[in-house]
């Protein structure tokens, strides 16, 4: 039984999972970030002082069996006039936090829901703190909180915690009996660089027996790396702690009308211009809707080759 365990947060972290949860004699587990505090979630941490549960709920979405009747109303979110009463909310949030009140536990509340889901693989906060992110610009100027930091146009730097924040004794657990550690897919400052950021989480890391695998991003973010190529991203990655051992790119050709529309977007394809790291070019990309997303079955069958490997 080979143990994988995947390191992000947000809808990225999720493509990974849908396809890794179909794998045989695998067990499972994500470790997620607490740090989000935007929209629905960023309410609800201001109203109850509960860890953010956004990118939680996702990855319980995406572990979920497809037919799962909680698993369909998990990703509700109520419509109006936004920030009223329920609107706004993900009925998911909604039960997290309730369930968290209830039990007097974030970790008792994920397992619960976890069991009525029918998830398959274990939901891991990197933190039970609740915690908010910050992030130093070129121009020095200091952003508070995940959901501002993009909105920036600056390059960031770093990011950081404004105190020493203890990591989940679990997620170091899973970290340090892991085969396989996935970082990715997603945003780099501020869904996978808040795990790794820990102090704890950074050393189990360096200590792991684990192959330490980056499954790079295939085009640039606007306000967080719209002019990255791959070496900026792995830079990027390990100048805050992380540990890469294989980088896993793209080798499809973006249609010109796809990258037209992205760069008006100011968001460009991740190129390699020669990066001293070992990178496998596989097939991974879904260009269905004219938009480049990753293909959780692709990555599934990238995944089965570094397990065979």
């Amino acid at each position: 039984m080979k143990k994988i365990v995947v390191i992000g947060g947000g809808h990225g972290q999720s493509t990974i999972l849908k396809g890794l949860k179909e794998l045989e004699d695998v067990e499972l587990a994500t470790i997620v970030t607490v740090a989000d505090d935007g929209g629905s979630t960023g309410r609800l941490r201001a109203m109850y002082d509960v860890p953010a549960m956004g990118d939680v709920r996702n990855v319980l979405v995406a572990l979920a069996d497809e037919d799962n009747w909680l698993a369909q109303l998990m990703d509700f979110r109520f419509a109006g006039e936004e920030n009223t009463d329920v609107v706004g909310h993900n009925l998911g949030n909604l039960i997290l936090t309730a369930l968290t009140q209830m039990r007097g536990s974030f970790i008792k509340a994920i397992v619960e829901t976890s069991k009525l889901m029918n998830v398959k693989g274990e939901v891991v906060p990197s933190s039970l703190e609740v915690i908010s992110l910050y992030a130093v610009m070129d121009d020095d100027t200091i952003v508070k909180g995940e959901a501002n930091i993009p909105s920036f146009n600056h390059h960031i730097k770093k990011v950081f915690y404004d105190h020493e924040v203890k990591a989940n004794k679990e997620a170091i657990k899973k970290i340090l009996e892991a085969d396989l550690i996935i970082y990715g897919i997603g945003s780099v400052y501020t869904s996978i660089l808040p795990n790794i950021i820990i102090p704890d989480i950074q050393k189990a890391l360096k200590e792991t027996g684990a192959r330490r695998v980056y499954f790079a991003n295939c085009m640039t973010q606007n306000n967080e790396t719209f002019d990255y190529d791959l070496e900026d991203h792995i830079k990027a990655l390990e100048d805050h702690g992380a540990i890469i051992d294989l980088v896993i790119k793209h080798c499809e050709n973006i249609p010109f009308y796809i990258r037209s529309r992205y760069l008006k977007e100011n968001s460009i394809e991740v190129l390699d211009h020669g990066s001293e790291k070992e990178v496998w070019e596989r097939e991974l990309l879904d260009f269905s809707k004219s938009l480049v997303r990753h293909d959780s079955a692709k990555i599934k069958t990238v995944v089965s080759e570094l397990l065979g490997d």
